[in-house]
């Protein structure tokens, strides 16, 4: 079941819903009650949050690019390349699809954006293989409307001694699932995925991963944090599987959330399955609010207690902030950080 083929078939019988374990948080089959109709043609200007780094830019507008829904992408020269999905739909539904490949020893940085205005329905898939030696930096940034309804789910596949390094920063919608299932098929590959989620009003974000390691000495280190406050309410899940004969297998996991209203919720689940020996596996999770003691000592120090508030929440979530590898891009993130707090105020 998935909304891809609930769009592709008008069966609403295939949206997942509260049944589905890894969907009972954000259930699509109790919200939408209709597929509606195809959005139309959209045009994007150039642009984006991105747009002063440089590379190339592949724009999808309203679930097409280039009139296909479909597109291909093969990483050459190390230059990054933009990939945006712009939606601008009332009471419409658009998909979309993206190949990548990272041919051996290239280096790719991927720097994803979702811009849009409207109602809309969106599902975007995409497929991104990483060959031996190659390495891909994505980082994602989500800025959907409050009303849209969005999943996006990336399948990462990487062959020895290939890397992956990712960020998402959402800021929410009606309801959104990003989710990324990466897949250490063989040996020596190392995975860091890291996402930040800064949710107000009633908007709910879902960070969903699943890391599968199936060969010897992979690495995966995983770092999310998030801020939820109004009547909004963050979802985070993490499955980490060690297959039989992934000896050597390292892999952290950490979840933290701020929730700072009384109607906001988090919902977590971080999850190990192992089934190998000789690793080094561990997982954390906290949810709670601001340190009440760090605020009375800054205000003892002169600091007003709203100033105080803000430091301490951006300070929170810049520990995943920090850890974006391209300048440019972790500039973009800082911006976007003090923004939606900013704008949470």
């Amino acid at each position: 079941m998935s909304l891809a083929t609930a769009i592709a078939t008008g069966d609403l019988t295939q949206l997942p819903s509260r049944r589905d374990e890894d969907w009972r948080w954000t259930d699509l089959r109790g919200l939408i009650r209709a597929i509606p109709p195809a959005s139309g043609l959209l045009e994007p200007t150039p642009g984006g949050p991105f747009a002063g780094l440089g590379g190339e830019e592949i724009v999808f507008g309203n679930g097409r690019s280039d009139g296909r829904a479909g597109a291909l992408f093969t990483a050459e020269g190390g230059a990054p390349l933009r990939l945006r999905f712009c939606s601008d739909a009332r009471g419409a539904r658009h998909a979309s699809t993206m190949v990548i490949n990272a041919p051996g020893g290239e280096r790719l940085t991927l720097l994803e954006s979702y811009e849009g205005q409207g109602d809309y329905l969106a599902d975007v898939e995409l497929h991104i293989e990483i060959e031996a030696g190659a390495h891909v930096t994505r980082v994602v940034l989500v800025e959907e409307p409050a009303e849209s309804i969005l999943v996006s789910t990336a399948h990462v596949r990487l062959q020895p001694g290939a890397s992956f390094h990712q960020v998402v920063l959402t800021s929410g919608g009606r309801r959104q699932r990003i989710e990324t299932r990466v897949t250490q098929a063989q040996g020596g590959a190392e995975v860091r995925m890291d996402g930040v989620y800064i949710l107000r009003d009633q908007r709910h974000a879902d960070l969903t991963t699943v890391v599968t390691h199936g060969g010897r000495d992979g690495t995966t280190s995983q770092l999310t944090k998030g801020v939820v406050r109004d009547q909004a309410r963050g979802v985070f899940q993490g499955r980490i599987v060690v297959e039989k004969g992934a000896d050597g297998t390292e892999a952290r996991m950490g979840h933290h959330a701020l929730i700072l209203s009384d109607k906001a919720e988090v919902d977590a689940k971080p999850e190990l399955l192992i089934f190998a020996d000789d690793v080094q596996c561990a997982h954390g999770n906290t949810i709670g609010a601001l340190d009440e003691a760090a605020i009375f000592y800054a205000r003892q120090r002169g600091m007003p207690e709203d100033v105080a508030r803000a430091m301490l929440t951006e300070a929170f979530v810049g520990e995943v902030v920090d850890r974006i590898e391209h300048e440019g891009a972790r500039d973009v993130a800082r911006a976007w950080v003090s923004a939606q707090l900013g704008a949470s105020e």
